[in-house]
């Protein structure tokens, strides 16, 4: 299928790892015009010499962390043209007890799993409505609708990010701009593999075991039974960048392998 993105410009952050990486390489293959982000000079480079290879890349070094670095992203992205696509990826999880997580936690949860997102949607999102075309999509999870109590300010910071997104949806009534947000399923990627890593000793499991004993615990009711790829995400976030996706709009597009118990 033509997803008829051809040319477009687009900007995913936090892309040099993990699902940001597979949905900037997902977006390439569509000859999209990507722009990579990430807080190292040497992972913005391996990745923008990588995507190169198989069409146009371009690479922003900067932290989402900050509202300078915020900006540092949408001006390096207006010298390369008008942004047609934005992929607000970039975050963190953190495993950690109610009663431990400090005031400063949730900030910092807040200020790059949500706050990266809402500064560079008012950066680039008027230039959207104004050219009347714009895809828009928030990376949320399946905590953003059945939080995990030892991880409650992620969770927040995912359930947050479908709130925007559908606001932001509302101001694009009659255009050709969209704005979506995608329930990703725990995912296997190089974050998910350290944390586990680090984990298992204390466990006296293997990361193998480690890894498959997430679906007698937390995943139990995933109906996918295994841990979901960065590449499965990524085509449903094309998708959703696409012009075939024009009639999706202020949607929480479930990508979660059912482990979500809701009829919608």
């Amino acid at each position: 299928m033509d997803l008829k993105i051809k040319g477009k410009l687009a900007l995913v952050t936090g892309s040099t790892l993990g699902i940001g990486r597979a949905i900037a390489e997902a977006l390439v293959a569509e000859g999209v015009r990507v722009i990579v982000n990430g807080r190292k000079e040497k992972a913005v480079k391996e990745a923008v010499a990588a995507l190169s290879r198989h069409g146009e890349a371009h690479g922003v070094v900067a932290d989402l962390m900050t509202a300078e670095g915020a900006k540092k992203v949408a001006d390096g992205a207006g010298k390369i043209g008008a942004v047609d696509i934005l992929v607000n990826n970039v975050g963190y999880f953190e495993v950690k007890p109610f009663t431990d997580i400090s005031d400063q936690d949730w900030l910092d949860m807040f200020e790059l799993n949500v706050m990266s997102g809402v500064r560079l949607t008012r950066a680039l999102f008027p230039g959207m409505l104004a050219r009347n075309w714009g895809r828009i999509v928030f990376i949320a999870s399946e905590q953003s609708v059945k939080p995990n109590p030892d991880m409650l300010h992620y969770a927040m910071s995912k359930t947050a990010q479908v709130s925007v997104a559908r606001g932001l949806a509302e101001l694009t009534k009659g255009t050709a701009v969209t704005v979506n947000s995608v329930l990703v399923a725990p995912t296997w990627s190089e974050g998910v593999e350290t944390f586990l890593e680090k984990l298992a000793p204390a466990a006296g499991k293997t990361l193998d075991q480690m890894r498959a004993a997430y679906f007698e615990g937390p995943g139990a009711a995933s109906l996918l039974q295994r841990w979901a790829t960065p590449e499965e995400i990524a085509a449903q976030v094309v998708f959703l960048c696409s012009e075939r996706a024009a009639a999706v709009n202020g949607a929480a597009q479930r990508v979660d392998g059912g482990i979500v118990r809701s009829l919608f």
